[in-house]
Parts: C-alpha cells; sequence; structure tokens
C-alpha cells in the first residue's frame, strides 16, 4: 500500500468537494484565509474521520464513554492512521487544574515526596522520623557505656486535667515513680494537680547503666512504653555531675515533643483533590470565597433606608421590622447613613447578635401583629443560610456578585493540609516545587542530592519529571510555573502543553492535527516549536498542522493553501506543493506573501498622540518588578516581549482593571500597583478579546451587534404584520409566540443514540427554517425572516441598502473583513478571531467619542497576512478617531505599525518583569538588550 492520505470528495461546511492525496510521515501545513476552509479539512474532516473509524473498532459498550463524532461529509478516504488533535481549546476550567496537573508532573511529585520525602513536626518544626526498637537502642547505646539512663513513657504533654486515671492505672502496673512538669514524684504519695494547667507527665518504667548485657531488658522496657504512649519512648540521660539530657523516640511518624502524629507518608496526603491531603478549612482550592461587606454595601454614605444593603429591600416587612428592632436595641435611626455607625453597630449588621431583640412585624392577610424575640441574625449569615438552602441556580448566581475569594486563611493558598506541607525535599514542601518555574524545577530535580537508597527507590520517578520537564522546557515553556491554573493559559500556552505530553509518549505511526501551535509565542522561541514539531514527524508521525505564522510555512515539507476567500467564496484548494512551489503560485494569497509581492507597508511616520499618558507605578502583579510605565494616549500602542516576560500581568491584571475601577468612580484597591494617574483624559475603557459571542447556538453575529432588532422591527412595521397584530417579538426563535414549537426554534430535534453519535436531524415541522408558517409568511421586499437571516452580510448589506441603521452595521461588519458570514449563523461556529472582529464592529458602529482606551490581547491569532492588513486598517480608524489602542502582539507585521512599543522581558518568568525599551518600532531595532529589537533590525534590513 502506498504511504498516503488519499482524500475524494471532501464537502464539509464550505469545502467545494475537494479531493487531496497527501504523502505520510511529513509535516504539513494548511494555510489559507480565516473562513477559508482550513479547519474544515484539518478537523472536521480528517480528524474526524480518523478518529471516528478507531472508536467504531471498539466494542458498543466502550463506545457510550467515549465522544462520538459525526461521519464528516466526504466520499472517501484512504491511508488514515489513529488521529491525535491537539487544539487551541484551553485545557480545562477547573478551578483545580494546574499545569503540573495536567503534565502529570505533580502525580510523579506526590509519589516522589511520599517515598523519599523528610517529614517534620508542622507545630515546632522538628525533623520526624521512624524508628525501630532496634534502631532506638542502637541510638541510646551511641552514648558513653556506664552512663545511667531513666526510662520512662510520656503519657501527657502538655495536657490540661488531673489525670487521675493515669495515676491510679501506673500504680495497678506495679510502677513506683512518676515524673511531673520535670520533677519525680513518688506514687505512693497522693498527686494533686490543677486541671487549669497544662502538664507533662512520664511514668518511669526502668532505671539502667548503659552496658552490653542490659540490651534485651531495654529493649523490654522500650516495648512497655511504646504499649502505653502508641510510639514514644523517653530516655533521660544522666551525666556524672546528675545533669539530665532528655531525648525522645518514636516508633511511628509523630513528634515527641508535641505528641503531634503524622498520617502515613502515602501520595494521596499530597493530593489537594483528596480530602485525605486537602487543606480542611478550603477543602484543597487555595481560596476561600466569602460575602464581602464592601459588596453588599456598596456606599456607606446611603442609610437603611435609602437602600444602603444592596441584597436587602428596604420596604419589605419583615427586613424592615428585623431592622427596626436592631436599630431600637442600639440606638441608631433607620436615615443613619452607615458611615456614621460605629464600628460594633456595623458588625451586629452585618454579623448578628448574641443578645435578643423584639421583632413586630404584621400579616396582612391575618391582620395580626406577631412579637418574636430571639437574636438579630445577621446580613452575611442570613445571606450564608439562604445561599446554602436554595435550589434557584438564578439566585444562587445573582448571591455570586456579592463574594469575593480570598486566600485561605489556614494554609495560605497551598491547598494542602499542614500535615503534608510538613514533609520536603532538600528544604522544599510540595507546593514551594510547583511553585518553581519549568526552568528552576529543571535545575532542581536535576541536582538533587540523595543517599543511596534514596535514588534507588526514586530511579523512575525522577526520570519521568526530568524528561516531561524537559519537554515543557523544549516546546518554549520555561517560563510556566507548575502551580499556574489552566484556566489562566492561552489557547497556545495550553496546545504547546498537550504536544509536550505528547513528545513524551514516543507513538510513530500517528496522525497529529494541531491548530496555530504558534499562539502566543516569540520570534525567538519559534525555532523551538518547529523543532520540535520535526521530532514528532522524525518519529515516524505526519503532522498536520493549520498555521499562518511564515516561519512555520517556510519550514513546512508541504503546504496546501486553501482560498481563494472565505466562507462561500472559500473551500477550494488555489495551490499545493513545497513552500518555495506555493510561492510561485500567482493564484495563492499566501504565496503572493511568501514571495513578498504582497507585503504590509512600513507607515512613513509615526502618531505623535494627544500629548497625554496614563502612568502606573509600583506595577508588581505576578513576576512584575515594581515597574513604572508611562501609556501615551492618542497612539496605537503595542506590548512587545517574549513569552512570560509580563504582558498579560501588565495589561490584562494591572492597568486594565485600575482604569476601570477608577472609570467607575470606585476606589482604587491598589491590587499589584502602587499609584495610577492620568484616567481623566478617557472616558471608557473596552476589552476586546476572543472569547465567544454566545455559548448557544441560538446566538449569532446578527444578534449581538444588535441588528437583529432592527430587522425584527422593520419586519413588525410591515403593513401584513400590523394587520395581524404582530410585534417585533413575533420573529424572535428565542420567546414563544412566532417561532416553531416543536423544535423550539433551534431548527433541528437532536436524537440521542446511545453509544452511537447523537442524531441531529431538520425539524420535519418547520424544515429548519426556525420560524411557524404564520410569521414567515410575513415578507419583506420578497423574503421571510428566515431567509434573511441565511443571507451573507455582503448579500444582506445590499438588501438592507434603504434602511440606513441596518446597513450601517452590517457594512461595520463587512470592515472588518467579515463579509462571508451569514447573519444568522451560530456563534459557536466563529472562530476566536472571527469573534474578535464581531466585537469590535459593534464598537466601530457605535458613535464615540475619540476618548475610548481599546485593549487586545493577540488579535492577530487566527488571522492569515491578509486578515491581519484589514485588522490594522479597522484599528487605525480607531486611533485616528482620537482613541487609544492598546494590543499585546507578536506579530512583527503589527509591531511594525505600532506608534509605541512598550517592550518587556529581557525573559519570561522571573527572568522577566522589567521594561527592556520604549519608543518607535525604529527606536527599539537600536536596543541590544531587546529580543524583539533583533527581529525589528532584521525586518527593517529585509525592506531596505
Amino acid at each position: 500500500m502506498l504511504n498516503k492520505l488519499i482524500i475524494k470528495g471532501a464537502r464539509e461546511h464550505n469545502l467545494k468537494n475537494i479531493d487531496l492525496e497527501l504523502n505520510k510521515d511529513q509535516l504539513i501545513v494548511i494555510s489559507g484565509l480565516s473562513g477559508s476552509g482550513k479547519s474544515s479539512l484539518a478537523f472536521d474532516t480528517i480528524f474526524a474521520e480518523g478518529q471516528r473509524r478507531y472508536v467504531e473498532s471498539l466494542s458498543s459498550y466502550a463506545r457510550m464513554f467515549l465522544d462520538k463524532m459525526d461521519k464528516p461529509d466526504v466520499d472517501y478516504m484512504e491511508g488514515l492512521s489513529p488521529a491525535i488533535a491537539i487544539e487551541q481549546k484551553s485545557t480545562h476550567r477547573n478551578p483545580r487544574s494546574t499545569v503540573g496537573t495536567v503534565t502529570e508532573i505533580y502525580d510523579y511529585f506526590r509519589l516522589l515526596w511520599a517515598r523519599v520525602g523528610e517529614p517534620h513536626c508542622h507545630v515546632c518544626g522538628r525533623p520526624i522520623s521512624e524508628m525501630s526498637i532496634d534502631q532506638i537502642i542502637d541510638a541510646i547505646f551511641k552514648a558513653q557505656e556506664g552512663t545511667r539512663i531513666i526510662v520512662s513513657a510520656p503519657v501527657a504533654i502538655g495536657k490540661k486535667g488531673e489525670f487521675k486515671k493515669i495515676f491510679e492505672d501506673a500504680i495497678a502496673s506495679g510502677f513506683q515513680r512518676v515524673k511531673v512538669d520535670g520533677q519525680m514524684m513518688s506514687l505512693e504519695e497522693p498527686i494533686k494537680l490543677d486541671k487549669q494547667i497544662k502538664h507533662s507527665i512520664d511514668i518511669v518504667v526502668d532505671r539502667l547503666i548503659l552496658k552490653g548485657e542490659i540490651r534485651t531488658r531495654l529493649a523490654s522496657s522500650i516495648e512497655t512504653c511504646i504499649e502505653m504512649t502508641q510510639g514514644l519512648v523517653k530516655v533521660t540521660f544522666l551525666s556524672e555531675q546528675d545533669q539530665e539530657h532528655e531525648e525522645m523516640y518514636s516508633e511511628r511518624n509523630s513528634c515527641p515533643h508535641c505528641g503531634i502524629t503524622l498520617p502515613d507518608l502515602e501520595p494521596r496526603l499530597f493530593s489537594f483533590n483528596n480530602p485525605y491531603g486537602a487543606c480542611p478549612e478550603c477543602n484543597g482550592l487555595g481560596v476561600k470565597t466569602e460575602f464581602d461587606p464592601d459588596l453588599i454595601i456598596p456606599d456607606y454614605a446611603k442609610s437603611f433606608n435609602e437602600g444602603a444593603i444592596a441584597t436587602m429591600n428596604p420596604d419589605a416587612q419583615w427586613a424592615r421590622s428585623q431592622f427596626e428592632a436592631l436599630a431600637k436595641h442600639l440606638g441608631f435611626t433607620l436615615d443613619t447613613p452607615f458611615s456614621e455607625l460605629p464600628p460594633a453597630t456595623l458588625k451586629a449588621i452585618l454579623y448578628g447578635t448574641e443578645e435578643h431583640v423584639f421583632v413586630e412585624y404584621t400579616r396582612e392577610k391575618a391582620n395580626q401583629t406577631y412579637r418574636v424575640e430571639k437574636p438579630f441574625p445577621g446580613v452575611i449569615p442570613d445571606l450564608q443560610r439562604r445561599y446554602y438552602e436554595t435550589n434557584s441556580m438564578q439566585i444562587k448566581i445573582w448571591m455570586n456578585g456579592f463574594q469575593t475569594s480570598k486566600v485561605c486563611p489556614l494554609c495560605h493558598g497551598d491547598r494542602l493540609s499542614p500535615e503534608a506541607l510538613a514533609v520536603t525535599i532538600q528544604g522544599l514542601n510540595i507546593m514551594d516545587a510547583t511553585r518553581l518555574s519549568v526552568k528552576q524545577a529543571n535545575i532542581f530535580f536535576q541536582g538533587l542530592v540523595l543517599t543511596e537508597n534514596q535514588a534507588l527507590i526514586s530511579y523512575q520517578v525522577l526520570k519521568e519529571i526530568r524528561s516531561r520537564l524537559s519537554f515543557l522546557r523544549d516546546v518554549g515553556l520555561n517560563y510556566l510555573t507548575l502551580d499556574r491554573g489552566s484556566a489562566t493559559l492561552s489557547g497556545g500556552e495550553a496546545q504547546r502543553i498537550r504536544l509536550a505530553t505528547q513528545i513524551g509518549s514516543a507513538l510513530s505511526g500517528v496522525l497529529y492535527v494541531l491548530d496555530e501551535p504558534s499562539i502566543g509565542l516569540h520570534q525567538r522561541d519559534n525555532q523551538k516549536l518547529i523543532d520540535t514539531l520535526k521530532r514528532l514527524r522524525d518519529l515516524g508521525n505526519t503532522v498536520l498542522v493549520v498555521e499562518h505564522d511564515e516561519a512555520t510555512i517556510r519550514e513546512a515539507d508541504y503546504l496546501v493553501d486553501l482560498g481563494p476567500g472565505a466562507g462561500v467564496h472559500g473551500g477550494y484548494i488555489t495551490a499545493q506543493g513545497t513552500p518555495e512551489e506555493v510561492a510561485k503560485n500567482p493564484h495563492s494569497l499566501t504565496g503572493q506573501y511568501l514571495a513578498g509581492t504582497i507585503a504590509m507597508e512600513i507607515p512613513s511616520a509615526r502618531r505623535k498622540g494627544n500629548g497625554e499618558v496614563i502612568r502606573i507605578e509600583g506595577a508588581s502583579k505576578n513576576n512584575l518588578k515594581q515597574l513604572d510605565v508611562d501609556i501615551p494616549l492618542g497612539k496605537l500602542v503595542v506590548f512587545t516581549g517574549v513569552s512570560g516576560s509580563g504582558k498579560s500581568s501588565l495589561l490584562n491584571e494591572v492597568l486594565l482593571p485600575a482604569v476601570q475601577r477608577q472609570l467607575s468612580r470606585k476606589a482604587p484597591n491598589y491590587d499589584g500597583f502602587t499609584a495610577i494617574t492620568g484616567v481623566q483624559h478617557i472616558d471608557k475603557v473596552i476589552n476586546i478579546d476572543q472569547s465567544p459571542i454566545g455559548r448557544t447556538p441560538r446566538s449569532n453575529p446578527a444578534t449581538y451587534v444588535g441588528v437583529f432588532t432592527a430587522i425584527r422591527e422593520l419586519f413588525a412595521s410591515l403593513p401584513e404584520s400590523k394587520a395581524r397584530g404582530y410585534k417585533s417579538g413575533r420573529f424572535s426563535f428565542n420567546v414563544p409566540g412566532g417561532r416553531c414549537e416543536n423544535c423550539q426554534g433551534d431548527g433541528n430535534l437532536k436524537i440521542e443514540m446511545n453509544f452511537l453519535p447523537d442524531v441531529y436531524v431538520t425539524c420535519d415541522v418547520c424544515h429548519g427554517k426556525r420560524f411557524n408558517k404564520e410569521t414567515l409568511a410575513v415578507r419583506y421586499k420578497g423574503k421571510n425572516i428566515h431567509e434573511v437571516l441565511e443571507m451573507t452580510m455582503e448579500e444582506a448589506s445590499e438588501f438592507f441598502s434603504a434602511i440606513p441603521r441596518i446597513k450601517r452595521k452590517i457594512d461595520t461588519i463587512i470592515s472588518v473583513g467579515l463579509e462571508y458570514i451569514k447573519l444568522g449563523q451560530s456563534a459557536l461556529t466563529l472562530s476566536g478571531g472571527e469573534a474578535q472582529r464581531v466585537k469590535l464592529s459593534l464598537e466601530l458602529s457605535k458613535y464615540g467619542t475619540g476618548k475610548t482606551l481599546y485593549v487586545l490581547d493577540e488579535p492577530t491569532t487566527g488571522l492569515h497576512f491578509a486578515d491581519v492588513k484589514k485588522l490594522m486598517e479597522v484599528l487605525d480608524r480607531l486611533v485616528d478617531a482620537g482613541n487609544t489602542v492598546l494590543l499585546i502582539e507578536h506579530n512583527l507585521d503589527v509591531i511594525m505599525q505600532a506608534d509605541h512599543l512598550i517592550d518587556l522581558g529581557p525573559e519570561g518568568g522571573d527572568g522577566g518583569g522589567m521594561i527592556v525599551a520604549t519608543g518607535t518600532p525604529e527606536q527599539l531595532a537600536l536596543c541590544k538588550d531587546s529580543h524583539t529589537g533583533y527581529y525589528l533590525a532584521q525586518m527593517f534590513h529585509e525592506k531596505g
């Protein structure tokens, strides 16, 4: 059989019946405009069929537990290998999931700490070790021969009580002496102790002189002590001058000084997902979510009657009657502003009273007045009670708005129990090790010094840890810490973590399908990623990559370019061959960019801005090192630097929340910075990220930008609608009335097939049109509401040319390069880049003041060279209107367009967090310490 992958008649989504023949064991890149069909070919056709065939080979019982994939719309496929997809979706949204758990490095950590960790007492910090009776005897015999010793059983260590039962049992067992709080006493005399004071009691079991022949007697005495104390023995060594020196020995993992016993060292003790090892206070989350008094009382200048308590209606009778009773009891009025109340009164309002108050309330129906005597419950305890008692998700979501997460007071964010955190290896507990970056962890585990036995026990575990850390380093993730939450990773970071895991598995004969693995990667680290992809290929795998990065495209063994346009205008193969061959093809847009015939021009002049700046002082979030940053307004400002250098920390975690808080007139909380000035020069801030514009199939671009409302109102204003009494709600598929009730406006019905994939069948009542016949009978210019939603933006712009308020919003969507998407296209089918441009179009459709701050994090993700050019035209329009646009970006074409660059670094993680250089691209290209400047200098040289 030929070593080829053959595809015939692929028609999934917008693919136009394409045929393709690819050699296996190659690095193959699929390129093309956004929406041209790249993912439809790579994921929805090739991977879907490979995965489906593998799942079909399993038993019907096994198939019940696996994700099922629909059979793609393709005539014939041959030469398929088992397929693994590594997509750019973030790995987990689970708050417990971390880089360490996703890569399974943390699982090996748990095993290592359980087997070779050194336990300590979490109270006094002393080392703890298990000792057998023979080891205890050997330790005692290290003292000089002839030394007098007292062997005693420490039955109480620092405990309150009279201990009469202990003394009675000791007498009954034949013991004569006891040491109480360091003083020797005879059991024949009555011993009275103050039960309010802590005491330490040792029962004297034996007194000996160290000689070889007493070993058997000593062993018997130690056994007696261990039986009485569950493992503890105290030995007092007496010198010739009668000076005492005490030593405690433990047969179990317990602290002989504090009496605290550690549980058995098992891997589960170090798991924050297991009740055995998780912090009992926060259940292993590291944070506690609590009701926040500042959110419950947002404005202390208000009184109760003015609605100071956001969770209460001051006119509600039961709440009002309780507060009237409390006010009478504590001596304040309901018209008193909360800012004037004493702290004790505020505490009583929030957390309740112990003493009873008299509450009177009237039941209107019965017209009876009731008098109740009980403690005032407090606003926060009452909210907590309601939160745990309610079954309504809507109420819980509402209550969540009054809660904040705070670091757990017991574990201080370390997630584990004190006993687990007291086990160390070379001075580090397991959570200290997870706080190391991949680079630091590599150094720590390479230099680990172990005893011969420990090295033998941990050989295989250390081998796995070191190899997994080296794979993460090889894909450019040196800067990530192992305790980093998976939910905080970018799509590219999550994808590269999965890629590192696959390299570690060392499989061959597999088809790997990747979706833009270069996302979020600086040019300096790009080659590491490309080398990793080549290593996967060299293991005997076929690596299929959807990619826009020029360096990756040029390094491919084979390039497939789709186009020529996007959406309905795409789905064709415009060129295929080696990158050099595609570069010579005039029909390929990608080829023209590779050949340099189409390029983004370097601006002849940079904008001067409006002369104002926003200044952040003392930025210290994550790895930021007390930065002072000036951000000029009225310019296109780009934050650059290697991955992990602190760009997102500065922009998304310091600047954005600080500006939003100040614009909403809230007091600054100085979280991660010391001062911010200049915010008065802007009137609003808009964060345009790549999150979906909706999370249900009903969400679509038309509803998001608000044009669907205008279209529904237009249909409702038609004579036919007025004659029938139809309002605009009639033309919505989200509410009953005009929609098809058989499918509830979805257009199709989901049929669950148990161990087979769920089948979606077109609704047999509305035939996929989502509306009922009466609604579809209303037509505008010959088209009903369903036919309008099926139009592309291009078609809709012409169709509504006579309705300015509809056409203007549609034209803004077209201006960001989305003329090919449909008005009613499901939001779930849009890529991250498309969703971001829909959001941009919504902002463009608004009438701005020219004082807006726009924040975008890597907006070129998922965009082709040509799409990037359109995006920059849109951003330029925003800046030319007087606004300020802040970007985090690695794309050199975008960086070259900036008016001002802020370069962070010089490295990632602990080696970053500093300002390396600021200025225009031309100025940065002259900075020898800047990695970004090095590549800018190269680009300026290439462009002359």
